[in-house]
């Protein structure tokens, strides 16, 4: 049989409409809405041709698909390739390509290392980071808000938290993109970044050995766990990598995502300056917008159905978070980015047993961000125009020109 990216082809059932557009073609990853409304409007479910795939994208259908594990597995791999059927260009993650029991003992340790209390314990490093870093770019007046701003702060905050001895930043934010960037079709944006594996890839493992770390941060937790038997040692280094491939480049991206809705909506700024306690809701309403992660995949374990329409087991599904967050059906007026909304319910950090287990950390950060900005920024100005990084995951900035106004004291 021929693979097609590495998964079976599908044979959509009778009545499933079909889409033909390549959902990882560079144009439509740097403005992907139109996407997003044809993919909503042609049905519950869509097969896409160019892939063979089907996809999903009304928030309804995309929720329970993506939050259900027992007949969406994302053991075969949460892109094109099925783990089943061909092996993936590095081991696995035990927390983001597993499912129960093995996914629930590795869960199980990483969200006690990433707990409230944690998130807690390391708000004061939090806003420390973010005040020097924010100082610097107030008196530099025009930045552009992804190198200076989206990109310094998490690789300063994250490896800290960690407990790395080693940092580079570079590898660390494109260490993210290469993970991201693996979930798609072999494509120029997979090659590219795929091309840095053999230099990228050595530090960020030997980075995580245990006695890269200090003994007092989350990486000394995990082995901690593995000490006491809950996994092994092998398995902590995974776990610790994780929080490198999930932690840093989705933290960056949701900077810089906030940074470009504030300055393109200057009341909801003139907002979040009135009123402090936005903050956090400012944040969902930026990871409802933008969607960070704009799609995942899950594979049909058995023989199911999605809406109503039969589904055989190997079938490879997209999961369009990017457009299920935008759905009017859910959300009203999702075109609109209000800091007041509240959008209960988004699921930029995913669903079910998949959630991201590291949210408390990313919401501890961009709020201790905020404050920081609020206290001392006026006023956020577009400086030029934005540019978009495709990425066949993430739907993440490459350059944001801004011009920041001091806050009068």
């Amino acid at each position: 049989m021929e693979l097609i990216e590495g998964h079976r082809p599908v044979t959509p059932a009778d009545g499933i409409p079909v889409l033909d557009v390549d959902p990882y073609d560079p144009a439509v990853l740097a403005a992907p809405h139109d996407y997003y409304s044809k993919l909503r409007q042609a049905g519950e479910v869509v097969f896409i041709p160019r892939y063979s795939v089907l996809a999903v994208g009304r928030f309804a259908t995309t929720h329970k698909v993506f939050s259900d594990h027992e007949n969406f597995v994302s053991s075969r791999g949460v892109g094109l390739n099925d783990f089943a059927l061909e092996p993936p260009w590095r081991p696995p993650s035990i927390i983001l390509e597993t499912d129960p029991p093995e996914h629930t003992r590795a869960r199980r340790v990483m969200a006690r290392a990433m707990s409230p209390k944690s998130a807690r314990d390391l708000g004061e490093m939090f806003r420390d980071v973010a005040d020097r870093i924010v100082d610097r770019i107030v008196a530099a007046g025009v930045i552009d808000g992804v190198a200076d701003l989206a990109e310094p702060y998490p690789t300063q905050v994250f490896p800290k938290a960690v407990g790395m001895k080693d940092t580079n930043a570079r590898y660390l934010v494109d260490y993210g993109a290469m993970v991201f960037n693996a979930i798609g079709p072999d494509n120029e944006l997979r090659r590219t970044a795929m091309a840095r594996a053999g230099e990228i890839v050595p530090w960020i493992t030997g980075a995580c050995t245990r006695e890269r770390l200090t003994g007092d941060g989350l990486g000394a937790m995990i082995y901690a766990d593995a000490d006491r038997g809950e996994i092994t040692h092998d398995e902590a280094g995974m776990l610790v990598r994780s929080f490198l491939s999930a932690g840093v480049d989705t933290t960056v991206t949701g900077i810089g995502n906030a940074l470009w809705c504030l300055s393109q909506n200057p009341g909801e700024w003139d907002k979040l300056k009135a009123d402090l306690s936005l903050a956090r809701p400012a944040f969902e309403e930026v990871l409802r917008y933008t969607s960070p992660v704009h799609t995942f995949g899950r594979t049909a374990g058995r023989a199911t159905q999605i809406a109503g329409f039969p589904v055989d087991e190997g079938t490879k599904v997209l999961c369009v978070l990017g457009a299920a967050n935008m759905d009017p059906d859910k959300w009203g007026d999702p075109e609109v980015f209000r800091i007041d909304r509240r959008p209960s319910g988004h699921i930029a950090f995913g669903a079910g047993i998949h959630g991201c287990v590291g949210q408390n950390l990313a919401r501890a950060e961009l709020e201790a961000l905020l404050q920081a900005m609020v206290a001392r920024i006026g006023r956020i100005e577009p400086a030029g125009q934005a540019i978009w990084r495709p990425n066949n995951a993430i739907r993440a900035l490459d350059r944001l020109p801004l011009r920041l106004i001091p806050r009068a004291r």
